[in-house]
């Protein structure tokens, strides 16, 4: 193994991890800004009003994007292991 090898294998396992965790961030993030928005119409200051809604928004999210998250991590995992001969090479 290369350490040309080795870069690349990392590189692609960490643009899988941020593939799979970008619904839950960008759900989070919308419903921040839109809670955030809300709270500086109304003159509303609580703190605690955005983590209800966040919460459920990347729940949503975890829910909806779950079977493309699972696709994306088994092809991956599929790729690794049929691929494990020429690693070793």
């Amino acid at each position: 193994m290369t350490p040309e090898f080795i870069i690349g294998f990392g590189k692609q396992a960490m643009e899988i991890t941020l593939l799979m965790a970008a619904p839950m961030l960008l759900a989070g993030l919308v419903v921040g800004v839109l809670i955030s928005i809300f709270q500086a119409v109304t003159s509303i200051q609580e703190m605690t009003l955005t983590f209800i809604p966040k919460i459920l928004a990347v729940m949503a999210a975890l829910v909806l994007s779950f079977p493309w998250m699972l696709q994306l991590i088994l092809r991956y995992t599929e790729n690794v292991f049929m691929n494990i001969p020429s690693y070793i090479r």
